[in-house]
């Protein structure tokens, strides 16, 4: 079965939570905003491999929008964490052009019809 690219941005944007969210637990304390964040980043993954396996078209729609909402939970979360200074701005740059990245990807495959 031929990946998209999205799914590997998808799946590598969720590795890199997952270890901030370790690192931000163990290292930093910090357990409320990293879950939320670790919730959100891995939830645009694991919708979109529903929206792939959707049967009809409006259904695919919907999950592509479901997804599109957590890439936006998640940039206000890693927005949140750079403003308490839980993260470093270098460190915040790369994950915010990475979910923005997927965000676009996103919002074109849902309003330009594409489909899996």
């Amino acid at each position: 079965m031929k990946t998209l690219i999205i799914q590997d941005k998808a799946l590598e944007f969720s590795i890199r939570i997952v270890y901030l969210s370790k690192t931000l637990t163990i290292e930093h304390g910090e357990f409320v905003i990293s879950k939320q964040l670790l919730r959100s980043a891995t939830s645009i993954g694991a919708n979109l491999e529903e929206a792939l396996a959707c049967d009809s078209p409006k259904e695919f729609r919907h999950k592509l929008s479901l997804c599109y909402r957590e890439t936006r939970e998640s940039k206000y979360w890693l927005k949140l964490l750079v403003e308490t200074d839980h993260i470093e701005l270098e460190r915040f740059d790369h994950l915010y052009s990475m979910v923005d990245e997927i965000a676009k990807m996103l919002y074109t495959m849902k309003n330009k019809g594409v489909s899996a």
